[in-house]
């Protein structure tokens, strides 16, 4: 099995955080050719602003391995990691980081800094960007947009113009 086996895994669970109208963002851990660990974004319905889709894989995939070193371990996620992210991948031991589409606002393998290679790091992560970016990418700005059209119509529907189309 490949990285774009494992990535089209962590979509899925993007495809779930998105019905359940979080932001679609999925993540593996994967471990001598198994899944260990599954996580899809719940902050908004756990109420929890560190339940990112890495942060929910990292802690399932610890819990399995009853152990909070994931050593040798890849990290599948459809969008480039924040800083909280980066933090427990690090703390995780996480061998290698894989993501899908670039995050320019808040991604820190890339996009606002290479937080990975940092010299003060007591671990290194090997880190590969860019893995079936389009369809990650288009996941989450498909959500957006439908999230934007949504707004559109209740503000519509809140001033009766949409309820009456003659006006």
């Amino acid at each position: 099995m490949d990285d774009q086996y494992w990535m089209r895994q962590a979509l899925e669970l993007a495809a779930q955080a998105g019905e359940h109208n979080e932001v679609p963002v999925g993540a593996i851990v994967v471990l001598d050719d198994q899944v260990i660990g599954r996580g899809f974004n719940r902050p908004i319905s756990g109420c929890d602003p560190s339940a990112h889709a890495e942060i929910q894989a990292l802690r399932d995939a610890a819990n399995r391995l009853e152990n909070y070193r994931l050593v040798d371990a890849t990290l599948y996620v459809t969008i480039e990691p924040c800083s909280m992210c980066a933090g427990a991948i690090v703390h995780s031991r996480i061998k290698r980081l894989v993501f899908g589409a670039l995050e320019p606002k808040a991604g820190v393998a890339i996009s606002q800094a290479q937080f990975f290679v940092q010299p003060w790091l007591n671990h290194r992560v090997e880190v590969q960007g860019g893995l079936l970016a389009d369809e990650c990418s288009s996941m989450i700005s498909d959500f957006f947009a439908r999230r934007r059209d949504e707004k559109r119509q209740a503000r519509l529907n809140k001033f009766g113009e949409a309820s009456n189309p003659e006006v």
